[in-house]
């Protein structure tokens, strides 16, 4: 590759910031997916970077990268700049860094905020006083930081009680031969994977499976497996996964295939729209040992 013609692309995370090669002319979306989930891949687990993970600045405003329309328009804005495109890249789901873990001072979130503007102080008599300057260990300014420090971790806090206790969506079907099977529905997954241990014990792969092998050295597809939710079977491919909570997630590709339809409001709400069939869905939360929210990603 000619290095002189390389197109880069900036990426901010809440832990750390990196580049990546990508052209926003010649590239899609989904390469872009694709490369940030090499990327962000850590300690043998595979992130699956997909809507709801992107973020970009423009004009102090931040807009989401989810689907081909939201690419279009980034690509353009960008190209009219003249500087390296940036984005922001967070999964969803996991909580962001609370001190003392590092915070990544560039992901938009950790910005240092602008000083709080200078108040007029009225004396007691009700007519305007001196501007609090912010140089006197008795001014306002003490005070604004410490409000800032406060709401930032309430913020923080709210947001990681909301997306750990609220549950994940789980839906009953089967897979192959094997009937009565909870599966995850998962958009930031984009295919269909079985849980190592579930493909062993049903033999969707052969039991003398040495470390080395499918999967363990990178991801592997299984093969086309049948799989049926409600009244409807589908063919998917299925690839083999390490995720030890569920046997099944049912990523993108099967959720775009069958037009899965979730309701924002009611979180048990799922319809198949290929069909019209509404499914019985269950939201789950899973605690550890010490009785604490893990955090599916």
């Amino acid at each position: 590759m000619n290095t002189n013609t390389l197109q880069i692309v900036d990426v901010h995370t809440p832990s750390q910031s990196f580049s990546i090669p990508h052209s926003l002319r010649d590239n899609t979306l989904e390469d872009l997916y694709d490369r940030l989930s090499r990327k962000m891949s850590t300690g043998g687990t595979l992130a699956h970077v997909g809507p709801g993970w992107l973020k970009y600045e423009w004009n102090t405003t931040f807009w989401t990268l989810d689907d081909d329309s939201d690419y279009t328009i980034f690509s353009w804005r960008a190209n009219g700049t003249g500087e390296t495109p940036t984005i922001f890249a967070h999964n969803p789901e996991t909580p962001l860094p609370v001190p003392p873990e590092y915070q990544n001072p560039s992901y938009y979130a950790f910005r240092p905020l602008p000083p709080a503007p200078l108040q007029l102080s009225p004396d007691r008599t009700g007519r305007p006083a001196s501007i609090r300057s912010g140089r006197s260990g008795r001014s306002g300014k003490g005070n604004a930081a410490e409000q800032i420090e406060d709401y930032k971790l309430d913020y923080q806090t709210k947001f990681n009680k909301f997306h750990t206790e609220n549950g994940v969506r789980t839906v009953t079907g089967k897979i192959g031969p094997v009937e009565g099977v909870r599966m995850l529905l998962r958009k930031g997954h984009r295919h269909v994977y079985l849980s190592r241990a579930f493909a062993l014990q049903h033999g969707f792969i052969p039991a003398d499976t040495a470390p080395g092998h499918y999967g363990y050295t990178g991801l592997v597809q299984i093969g086309k497996w049948p799989i049926t939710l409600g009244r409807t079977t589908t063919v998917h491919d299925v690839y083999l996964s390490e995720e030890a909570h569920f046997d099944v997630i049912l990523g993108r590709s099967f959720m775009e295939r069958r037009g899965i339809k979730l309701d924002a409001l009611d979180s048990t709400s799922v319809i198949c729209m290929d069909t019209g069939e509404k499914v019985d869905c269950d939201l789950v939360v899973i605690k550890d040992w010490r009785g604490e929210v893990v955090t599916i990603t």
